[in-house]
């Protein structure tokens, strides 16, 4: 909720296909200072880099961090075409263009490390180097959430996306909207091992929410901070945010997937750092290791002590990485 929530350093520009986009814009303090383009996950917005923003700004740093398609003062389509990876990573390419922006570093985290790997894919030439946080590189194809729920069963004695399931519901969006302080208890829990049980398995997700079970926050986040955050999804709800889910499972992006016919096409050669959480049941770290060896060729990995929220839970070690990997990967 770039607009509402940070006025000062905050937009919104109409972009040539009409969407409107709003986004955290803060230039860098010298001209050879890198920009940070930050991207969330889901359900967040700009807000869930509240942590980071100022850390960075610090040592004069730019930022650019939209509300991302479907969230806080973005536009909110609809339609599950609007969706496309591709599509929304032209967006960020024109936005950047407007911004008079010509390189970033990219930070992704949770379904923003998606949308990073197709805007690094598709055009390369914006960035530096690329931060994965929480989800790894995310290699363009089909993916069937089944079959990924059976394996992670078979490997972990649990399924992972068990939750994907419910969100592809035709009113999975409104029962998040009816049912928000519950929501905000299965996301964020006091343990992250809880994930196992509420989160994972096909049905837990949908049970504990129509359940309406509602449990005490983690200590690294307050009640004024979920107030802002419901505040913000007041505004527009959770369908719009559920088509990223639906756009996957529905192969929306099949088109431009269908060009990348080799590994090869497929693999990034841009610095590139994966930032994977100790305590994350659901983004399973060592799950991210396979898709950065085979596609990431220039590429290291760093484990954060703490659970899937990486940016809110641990953000002066998460921050401390990002200034290290920026000055790295501009000496190489």
């Amino acid at each position: 909720m770039a607009l509402q929530l940070f006025p000062d350093t905050s937009k919104s520009i109409a972009l040539k296909d009409g969407t409107t986009y709003a986004y955290i814009f803060i230039p860098p303090l010298s001209p050879t200072q890198p920009t940070f383009l930050l991207l969330h996950g889901f359900p967040s917005s700009s807000f869930d880099w509240r942590r980071v923003v100022p850390l960075l700004q610090e040592d004069g740093y730019g930022i650019i961090a939209p509300d991302l398609l479907g969230y806080g003062d973005t536009d909110k389509p609809t339609e599950l075409s609007a969706y496309s990876m591709k599509r929304m990573a032209d967006h960020l390419s024109e936005l950047l263009q407007k911004e008079h922006i010509q390189q970033v570093i990219g930070v992704g985290h949770d379904m923003g490390s998606g949308l990073l790997s197709y805007t690094a894919l598709a055009h390369p030439s914006l960035f530096a180097s690329i931060v994965f946080s929480s989800v790894g590189y995310v290699p363009p194809g089909s993916f069937d959430v089944d079959q990924f729920n059976i394996m992670t069963e078979q490997i972990l004695g649990y399924p992972t996306f068990g939750y994907w399931k419910f969100f592809d519901e035709d009113n999975a969006g409104s029962t998040l909207d009816t049912n928000s302080d519950s929501f905000v208890s299965l996301l964020y829990p006091q343990h992250p091992e809880d994930w196992k049980t509420t989160m994972g398995p096909i049905g837990a997700a949908k049970s504990w929410i129509t359940n309406a079970k509602v449990t005490p926050l983690p200590a690294w986040l307050s009640e004024d901070d979920v107030q802002k955050r419901n505040q913000i999804f007041k505004r527009g709800g959770y369908t719009a945010p559920l088509n990223w889910y639906k756009g996957i499972m529905h192969k929306v992006d099949e088109p431009y997937n269908s060009t990348l016919t080799t590994e090869e096409s497929k693999s990034i050669g841009l610095p590139s750092l994966v930032i994977v959480s100790e305590y994350d049941y659901v983004c399973v770290p060592d799950f991210q290791k396979p898709t950065a060896n085979a596609y990431l060729c220039n590429h290291r990995i760093e484990r954060l002590q703490c659970g899937h929220w990486i940016p809110l839970e641990k953000p002066t070690e998460f921050v401390a990485l990002l200034k290290s990997f920026a000055k790295s990967s501009s000496a190489a």
